[in-house]
């Protein structure tokens, strides 16, 4: 029997038996669904969470501290560092308690003093405003905490204004801090995401003619992902602490993989489920046809054929079912999504994508939707290969 016949012979009880054969569908539809709106929340909650830590040159970067006061991290330590074949570039950064003057407000805070690529390398994100223009001009980046400090209810609001500079700044042994204070006006031009840590990012080059202590940390980046090992062990060769926001990824994609799996397990149950009304069905369809196969298998058609003629039509049905849980398992997470962000909204949180699916998921679950409508066809079509015909036609 060619192929045409049997997938025309196999699409034949979708019209005579149209509701069993959409409910059968649909249960299918409605497990895959759960497959696909669990793993893909899994997913979204990953990319959430990774994008709030990381940008592309913060995966390249190293992060360099001192362990102890015995090993400085100067001028000389970091032009060593800078002139490895394997590094792209370095970002140093010095932090110095201070205070932030705007009106006739006074506040202490933490004072990070660092060069533009800093943020890039560091992975810090602006939420409103920008990042200096360049590491000449007084421009300062603030927290959100530091802009209510000062009275703004909306952080963004502070943009634009001029605030004075107070450094405390210790002396060479460490015992005691000298007040000095930077003569221009900075011009505040962007804000971080903090509302408990008030802190700001000055740029280091517009503080002269003071002597600064040695750097707090040096942002490394390296060429490619494979000279991170090798940067890593000649950096603490040299006696320092290096860290590195690669290895927090990897932790984090690695527990995202287990609740990845625990979630996929709990969607699995429930096509588990749909998996036997599926078999279910095929096992009816091949009671209610049984004279109809031993007329087939009279006039000459194979047990080969009679079988694809069941695989084929379990298989279009699982195909049907995967389809349609895609379809489902994304509506479904369009309006989950949607209403956690006007709650959020709500709330004065910010809206997320909160779903994610790879193209190669959404091929996987089309494949696996396919496969279980073959693995639930496959005993009743063998069973129906092995029917002997005058049974069959005997069969009421």
């Amino acid at each position: 029997m060619k192929i045409r016949d049997l997938a025309i012979l196999s699409v034949r009880s979708f019209r005579t038996n149209t509701s069993r054969t959409v409910l059968t569908v649909l249960g299918l539809g409605i497990g895959i669904a759960a497959v696909f709106f669990l793993v893909s929340l899994g997913y979204g909650l990953q990319n959430v969470i990774l994008g709030k830590i990381t940008t592309t040159d913060s995966v390249l970067t190293l992060d360099v501290t001192s362990p102890s006061k015995l090993v400085v991290l100067d001028k000389n330590e970091v032009g060593a560092i800078n002139n490895m074949p394997t590094v792209a570039e370095t970002s140093p950064t010095v932090s110095l308690t201070g205070q932030l003057a705007h009106g006739s407000s006074i506040s202490d805070g933490l004072v990070n003093l660092v060069d533009k690529p800093y943020f890039r390398l560091s992975g810090v994100k602006i939420a409103g405003g920008r990042e200096f223009a360049n590491s000449q001009d007084p421009e300062v980046v603030v927290s959100s905490a530091t802009a209510k400090i000062f009275g703004y209810t909306k952080a963004t609001d502070i943009i634009g204004q001029t605030v004075k500079l107070n450094l405390f700044v210790p002396s060479a042994d460490g015992d005691s801090s000298a007040v000095t204070s930077l003569p221009s006006d900075y011009t505040v031009v962007g804000i971080v995401t903090d509302d408990d840590t008030n802190f700001i990012y000055a740029p280091i080059n517009t503080v002269t003619g003071i002597e600064l202590p040695p750097y707090s940390d040096l942002r490394v980046k390296v060429k490619t992902e494979q000279d991170l090992a090798t940067v890593r062990d000649n950096i603490v060769h040299q006696g320092f602490m290096v860290s590195s926001l690669s290895d927090t990824i990897t932790q984090t994609k690695k527990i995202f993989s287990i609740i990845q799996i625990v979630l996929g397990v709990f969607g699995l149950i429930a096509l588990i489920v749909s998996a036997i009304g599926m078999f279910n069905t095929m096992t009816i369809a091949l009671l209610e046809r049984t004279q109809e196969i031993g007329i087939m298998r009279s006039i000459g058609v194979t047990n080969r054929d009679v079988a694809g003629l069941f695989l084929l039509e379990s298989v279009i049905m699982g195909f049907l079912g995967g389809c349609s849980g895609l379809a489902i398992g994304y509506i479904c997470g369009k309006v989950f999504n949607f209403s956690i962000n006007v709650m959020a909204k709500n709330f004065g949180g910010q809206a997320l994508d909160l779903f994610y699916s790879p193209s190669w998921f959404i091929l996987f679950v089309i494949s696996f939707s396919v496969l279980t409508g073959f693995l639930t066809g496959l005993y009743p079509a063998r069973r129906a290969a092995k029917l002997n015909p005058l049974d069959a036609l005997k069969y009421k």
